[in-house]
């Protein structure tokens, strides 16, 4: 089979803490974006490299990157997709407060189709008015929202949709088109909400199997559907420290069924958990007879080894107990090991907590970065990487054991670690063969770029200035499984999808 040579300063994470350079380095590509081969040119000339017993010719087409970094795709592992919409407002707002203010009414836009507008007489014309607005306005929001993150060199991103069928099948096919590797959630929430976002529990569980049977007739792995729960918290409860209510949750049934769909179909879980202290203090109230936020879900079956949780910031160590007994994990190397997805940004943007990164690297759970768009105020991944690091320095101050997050521990968590909760370990992360390329061409010399270079700096420096001072200027091209997505135009710095 035909092989893609490309050559240029390589970067990737072959375990936590453990950065392989190689500059220059080699990265051979077969037609299906496997990759085949990884060479250090430092100690190898390309006539002296066999592949398969071949020698010379390892590649049919080189494609010469020079001194530009090549490094592994990023992984987001939570974002909400049509929160975008209102991206870096109410940062003011702590989460709760945050999602009836904003996040609520926002994502009642993306209402069915059918239902967007009343304005015409008969039902005909009713239905197919409100296609028009109703897809209109979810194309215009998820293109914006995909490309941006791609754009940043999201290469894999799990989402959260919204209740809305028709909206969630718009953002499949733009995740199809655009070429990023997607999980794509039809969030759930049967109970006490607004009238705009509360679905009945037969009809949430209908419209989840529809959209399960939608991405299908894709014939497309890249995309993969994830069941979502929204969270626990009971709706319509006003608390004595807030001045709104909270409108969003999802009933005992409808998580029992959810947990029936996962099994039936080998599906991954997403969802939140212990996020913030006041949505904890009302999953107590809802579910007396739990210890623990983390065993509601457990008793409706919704811990298991496809399962992913946003947060976690106030798990106990009985929570976290419970989840490494129950694999909540997705396939990785040390079996019983449990996974959060750190989201720092919205942690802090929001008042929700630090995340003690370090306890839970040192207890064996498996962690990945998420950017929480638009709880985070930031769709680039290099924006969740330094506020990592940042909060594990917050943490490592009341914590003197704990021994902040490097760097390169920031970048392998980018990568490695959200691979390893999306159960793509064997597929994606870094450049081992027998992985797909999903990779960033960085080049810290492009038009307008925010990052200066000495001839003093070696491959580490360079690579550490991008991870710190770089942006979606600095990415040039964007491939998932060995296709070009995003070719940076050069004549004025912007970006375009191809």
């Amino acid at each position: 089979m035909p092989i893609t040579a490309y050559k240029g300063v390589v970067v990737h994470s072959l375990a936590l803490g453990q950065l392989e350079m190689l500059n220059p380095g080699l990265i051979g590509v077969n037609e299906k974006g496997t990759i085949k081969y990884v060479v250090d040119l430092a100690t190898h000339s390309l006539d002296s490299v066999a592949f398969d017993n071949v020698r010379p010719r390892i590649y049919c087409r080189l494609v010469d990157y020079n001194d530009k970094l090549l490094i592994p795709g990023f992984i987001d592992g939570h974002a909400h997709a049509p929160q975008y919409s209102f991206l870096g407002v109410g940062m003011h707002l702590p989460l709760l407060d945050w999602l009836n203010t904003y996040t609520f009414p926002h994502e009642a836009k993306f209402a069915d189709p059918a239902y967007v507008t009343i304005a015409c007489r008969t039902r005909l014309c009713y239905v197919h008015v409100g296609l028009m607005r109703g897809c209109r306005y979810a194309r215009s929001m998820y293109t914006k929202a995909v490309t941006r993150h791609v754009l940043n060199g999201t290469t894999t991103c799990s989402y959260f949709a919204t209740i809305h069928l028709e909206a969630c099948k718009v953002l499949a096919d733009i995740v199809h088109d655009i070429g990023q590797r997607g999980y794509l959630g039809k969030v759930n929430m049967d109970r006490n909400a607004t009238p705009e976002l509360t679905e009945s529990t037969h009809g949430s569980l209908a419209d989840t199997t529809s959209f399960i049977e939608y991405i299908a007739t894709k014939h497309n792995s890249l995309l993969t559907p994830v069941i979502t729960p929204r969270f626990v918290p009971r709706s319509i409860v006003h608390h004595p420290d807030s001045d709104v209510h909270v409108s969003c949750s999802t009933s005992s049934a409808l998580m029992t069924g959810l947990a029936a769909l996962s099994n039936t179909h080998t599906l991954p879980i997403q969802s939140h958990l212990s996020e913030n202290a006041k949505e904890i203090e009302w999953v107590q109230a809802l579910h007396p007879d739990c210890s623990s936020y983390a065993e509601v879900y457990d008793r409706h079956g919704l811990l298991n080894d496809r399962t992913y949780m946003a947060h976690c910031i106030w798990c106990t160590r009985d929570e976290r107990s419970l989840m490494k007994h129950r694999g909540t994990s997705m396939i990785h190397c040390k079996p019983n090991t449990n996974l959060v997805l750190s989201s720092p940004n919205s942690n802090f943007s929001l008042s929700s907590g630090v995340l003690n990164v370090r306890q839970l690297l040192n207890e064996g759970v498996k962690v990945g970065l998420g950017t929480d768009v638009s709880a985070g105020y930031s769709t680039s991944m290099l924006d969740a990487i330094r506020h990592a690091v940042i909060a594990s320095k917050v943490t490592a101050l009341t914590s003197p054991t704990h021994q902040p997050l490097t760097y390169a521990e920031a970048f392998h968590l980018a990568t490695v670690g959200s691979a390893a909760c999306l159960g793509l370990h064997d597929v994606v992360g870094n450049f081992v063969p027998g992985k797909e390329l999903d990779m960033l061409v960085v080049d810290l010399g492009s038009i307008n770029s925010a990052v200066d270079t000495h001839d003093h700096d070696d491959c580490s420096s360079r690579f550490q200035k991008f991870l710190f001072l770089g942006d979606d200027r600095n990415i040039v091209h964007v491939y998932v499984r060995g296709r070009r997505l995003v070719h940076l135009v050069q004549t004025n710095g912007t970006g375009s999808i191809k």
